[in-house]
């Protein structure tokens, strides 16, 4: 990778292009915690753990974390360890002197070393492997280290935050992360929400993207519709707010709400943006309209913790608290199954037996 520029590496520098902070918080109840968490300690030069599923937006949130802290005249500097090859890590980390190995030829300064009096960011820092870990621990607690090919070690004074999406508390347990360095960077930890679980806050950063991209993009697409916009809430995100972002995109460019929510997400939300007849028009099925979004709702829920339990559908129904035969007769009643046709863990021979009893019993319970 070529030499790193404290002020443009990686997307260093553009910390003027971040959301407003209203956007990267939104207002969802988990945010807000997160903002009052890290409004109390942005100042402190404390290491911050920033864990979240993968788009949840964690480099967003440690730029944040830097314009508020007290080395915001610094640099951002960011490093994606999972980009960067082990054997290359320490280079890239530390930096090089002339003759250090076959083919460097120049002095290369390393990313620490262009963090000093800055931040810097050590992206996916559980991808770095075990045979490092030691050296990266030796840096961060004392400031020093030494580029390969020096014999005299180097100090310097950064911020230094981290971010991961796995659990590293499963990675302690299985021996690839050591101990002492989830302790060193383990300062401060916040946990990141999915998408789904702030559905308040979709609309609003859709409208956003959608701004941004007709600019980027000189593009004159029309607005959002309101029932695109419900059928974004309804959609779970898997891939966050980076998914959200990329189809914005998409639909800026190419047009056509296809290109935003494909057939299914466009029904999901037609059950909820269902149109209410106008005056002439008949009376309003208030209580079909219910039923069928409760119905939907219940598929939804239904279908999410099956997919959590690799379809056991009897750790399923523990889950959901209600009993086997229950949960046997609402996969029955909203034609659910997995996409491969496979049976759950526990044995084909059980839900043919669940449903030669009384399916009367089973509703009675849900009631």
């Amino acid at each position: 990778m070529g030499e790193a520029n404290p002020k443009n590496n990686e997307g260093g520098g553009r910390e003027g292009g971040l959301p407003p902070e209203v956007l990267i918080f939104g207002g969802s109840l988990p945010m807000v915690q997160v903002r009052q968490r890290l409004e109390k300690v942005a100042r402190a030069n404390i290491p911050v753990l920033i864990q979240g599923e993968g788009g949840t937006g964690k480099e967003v949130l440690a730029r944040w974390i830097h314009l508020q802290s007290s080395v915001r005249g610094g640099a951002f500097v960011k490093v994606s360890c999972a980009a960067i090859p082990g054997t290359l890590l320490e280079s890239e980390l530390f930096g090089y002197e002339v003759g250090a190995f076959t083919g460097a030829n120049t002095r290369k300064p390393g990313r620490v070393e262009l963090a000093h009096r800055g931040t810097l960011f050590l992206d996916e820092i559980a991808e770095i492997e075990h045979s490092f870990q030691a050296k990266l621990l030796q840096f961060l607690q004392d400031g020093r280290f030494s580029k390969i090919g020096d014999q005299e070690d180097t100090l310097v004074e950064t911020r230094t935050i981290c971010a991961t999406n796995r659990r590293l508390d499963r990675e302690l347990e299985s021996g690839r992360f050591r101990e002492d360095l989830f302790y060193r960077i383990n300062g401060i930890r916040v946990q990141l929400p999915p998408l789904r679980e702030r559905r308040e806050d979709i609309a609003p950063l859709a409208e956003y993207f959608f701004s941004q991209f007709r600019v980027r993009f000189e593009k004159d697409a029309p607005a959002l519709s309101a029932q695109m916009l419900a059928a974004l809430q309804n959609y779970d995100w898997p891939g966050n707010i980076r998914e959200l972002e990329n189809r914005i995109a998409r639909y800026v460019i190419l047009g056509g709400e296809e290109e935003i929510a494909p057939e299914e997400r466009i029904a999901n939300a037609s059950s909820s943006s269902r149109k209410v007849p106008g005056k002439g028009e008949g009376p309003i099925p208030l209580k079909q309209i219910a039923k069928e979004a409760v119905r939907e709702t219940e598929r939804r829920l239904i279908m999410e913790v099956l997919k959590a339990n690799h379809w056991n559908r009897r750790k399923a129904a523990q889950a959901l608290q209600i009993s086997y035969r229950a949960l046997i007769y609402k996969i029955r009643e909203v034609s659910l199954k997995p996409k491969n046709g496979t049976e759950g863990p526990e044995g084909k021979h059980s839900e043919p037996t669940a449903i030669r009893r009384s399916r009367t019993d089973a509703s009675r319970e849900l009631q």
